[in-house]
């Protein structure tokens, strides 16, 4: 008799995922990883948590007295170790079981910190370059232990037999990768011993490298010879600093502006952050090299510190930040957090500490990187009391520091934006007033906290349309006599909402100012739209939004010679067109985006101009 499923399965049994191993090793191997070469660096992890494992059991072995050998003949690779080893029960227990790793044993749970592997996957990197795993391991733990030899493949079987101590006379582990054909880029001997460097130059246990040649630098070379820069002694403060700065160039291609010496002992966290020489783009984040227990982690790991450090790049190494499965980026968690805010503090210690003792290397790092201090010292108030006088703003005396401004302009006026700015610079200059770009990203915010720094100083906006006050008004008699040739010019440039006043002011070479905000324009463009679509939805919404719409003003400066001669002409097509030209630059110089209407007339006044011109002289 057949038992129905139900009674063999009951409803609500738990039941058990059936896993695809090929397709799951397919899954890890090539797609939690971003480069086939992370196979070399996974396996020299593997073999240095092991060794740090062998340390733990024999504290009292000479320092030297285990390591990594690397080869690489073009036809195998081969990771070995003196490390702690395998007996039968773990390679069932870990080699055989995905994201089962050793280091999460009981025996050793205590000491899992120590090591930089934590996953248990690691070793499906090789399957990137080989379709099989050799390994072969003797266990330190268990005297007279045999050998255990471990074959995975790619296909997720795997087979295991017991040797004789012989075939591995001493402890530790050996794996053996034999790559594909499509795998010589990352295998071939020049190319593993770059690899080994790459990751492995910081590492604390001794690695070495063979070929089986004399092609490296000697059989069995060294892949880290010294221990990292911080690490070592120096004989004088300058010779460390220089070492440093040629350590900083050697890993980044450029000779710092200053090296910062990084040192967190609560994450046992040191390294170096290397000031950039040049200006980079606000807001561009360079990666920083984050090596872990001496392992290259990521070249790219940007949350290591905050935005506004894109003036450093930094080499560290650390021992508690935790990495993510694939280990080529970090995890982020609490302990990340305190250090990026620890990491913060070094850097403004250091600017503290330029701005208080070394003015010259001041001077080069604001010339190159004010962006980034203007950025942190909107949210530091240290900061902004310590630098906001040195910083450099654009200004109607030119680029200089609001310390230098200050001195001359009791108070200091600030735009909105770049255009205001522009259009009001010159004839500010020549009225001798003060005005600050405050258009540009920080520099509005940070110019109106000046007073917090320099109390006697005050800070006041300046539209535009303010500047008319600073304008002399021209006498009675110029006004009424000018009135006709202002009333067509009135009715030619109506249609840009535009009035035109006469006023006197500085430069005299300057014909005209056209006063227009931003706001007022937009403001008009929404009244237009409204207009347009009056009746409808859209044009209930807009009425409902719209505001008396201010006006733009052209004011004709009664000084230059163009402009006292054509307020004189009584040509009335002639008047219209001299006021559209008028217009027409003036909006040039105000450098703001010219509207499609205001390019035509630009163009149709010259035309009209130089006709006039030709048939005056015809």
């Amino acid at each position: 008799m057949t038992l129905p499923d139900t009674a063999v399965n009951p409803a609500g049994a738990d039941r058990t995922f059936q896993v695809d191993l090929r397709g799951l090793v397919d899954l890890l191997s090539h797609h939690l990883y971003s480069s086939p070469r992370v196979y070399l660096r996974e396996l020299m992890q593997n073999a240095v948590d092991a060794l740090t494992a062998r340390r733990a059991l024999e504290p009292a072995a000479p320092a030297d007295a285990f390591g990594v050998r690397l080869y690489a003949d073009g036809s195998v690779v081969r990771v070995e170790d003196d490390g702690v080893g395998l007996t039968e029960a773990d390679v069932h227990s870990f080699l055989a079981t995905i994201g089962r790793s050793s280091k999460r044993a009981d025996r050793i749970a205590e000491q899992r910190g120590d090591f930089i592997g934590q996953f248990g996957i690691g070793l499906l990197s090789c399957f990137l370059v080989a379709d099989e795993i050799h390994v072969l391991s003797r266990s330190a733990r268990t005297p007279d232990a045999p050998a255990v030899e471990w074959r995975g493949r790619g296909d997720g079987s795997y087979t295991v037999r017991t040797l004789p101590g012989s075939a591995r006379p001493r402890p530790g582990t050996t794996v053996t990768l034999t790559p594909r054909a499509d795998a010589g880029e990352w295998t071939r001997p020049a190319q593993v011993h770059a690899l080994a460097r790459h990751f492995g130059s910081l590492l604390r246990h001794p690695v070495t490298f063979d070929d089986g040649t004399a092609s490296c630098d000697a059989p069995g070379a060294s892949v880290n010879p010294e221990p990292a820069p911080w690490a070592r002694t120096y004989p004088t403060p300058g010779a460390r600093s220089r070492a440093l700065a040629a350590y900083g160039e050697e890993v980044f291609g450029f000779t710092p502006l200053d090296t910062i010496e990084l040192d967190l002992p609560a994450v046992g966290l040191k390294g170096i952050a290397c000031v950039l020489p040049e200006t980079v783009p606000a807001g561009r984040r360079h990666g920083h090299r984050v090596h872990v227990k001496g392992m290259l982690l990521s070249e790219q790991a940007e949350e290591i510190l905050p935005d506004w450090a894109f003036f450093v790049r930094c080499v560290v190494d650390a021992e508690s930040l935790r990495p993510t499965a694939s280990r080529e980026s970090l995890y982020e968690d609490d302990t990340l957090a305190a250090v990026r805010d620890a990491l913060a503090e070094r850097l403004r210690a250091w600017i503290a500490r330029a701005a208080a003792s070394d003015p010259d290397l001041l001077h080069r790092f604001l010339q190159a990187h004010h962006l980034a201090v203007k950025s942190l010292a909107v949210h530091d108030d240290e900061i902004l009391r310590m630098l906001l006088p040195w910083l450099p703003f654009e200004t109607t005396d030119g680029h200089c520091t609001l310390d230098e401004f200050a001195r001359t302009h009791r108070t200091v006026l600030v735009t909105s934006t770049v255009e205001e700015f522009r259009q009001v610079a010159a004839i500010a200059s020549a009225a001798g007033l003060g005005v600050v770009n405050g258009g540009y990203t920080y520099d509005r915010e940070l110019v109106h906290r000046l007073p917090e720094v320099r109390p006697e100083t005050a800070v006041a906006d300046l539209d535009p349309a303010t500047l008319t006050a600073h304008l002399d008004p021209v006498d009675r008699e110029t006004e009424l006599a000018a009135a006709a040739y202002l009333a067509q010019a009135r009715d030619a440039l109506a249609v840009f909402d535009c009035d035109v006043a006469l006023r006197t002011f500085q430069p005299a070479s300057a014909p005209a100012l056209l006063v227009d905000s931003r706001e007022a324009r937009h403001e008009r463009t929404r009244s237009q739209l409204a207009r347009e679509q009056e009746g409808g939805l859209w044009g209930d919404i807009l009425g409902a939004l719209r505001q008396e719409a201010p006006r733009a003003q052209l004011i004709l400066n009664q000084l230059n010679p163009l402009v006292r001669t054509a307020v004189t002409i009584d040509e009335p097509e002639l008047a219209r067109t001299s006021a559209e030209a008028l217009y027409g630059q003036a909006a040039m110089l105000s450098r703001r985006p010219l509207r499609p209407a205001e390019s035509s007339l630009i163009n149709r006044s010259f035309l009209d101009l130089l006709a006039h011109a030709l048939r005056k002289d015809s």
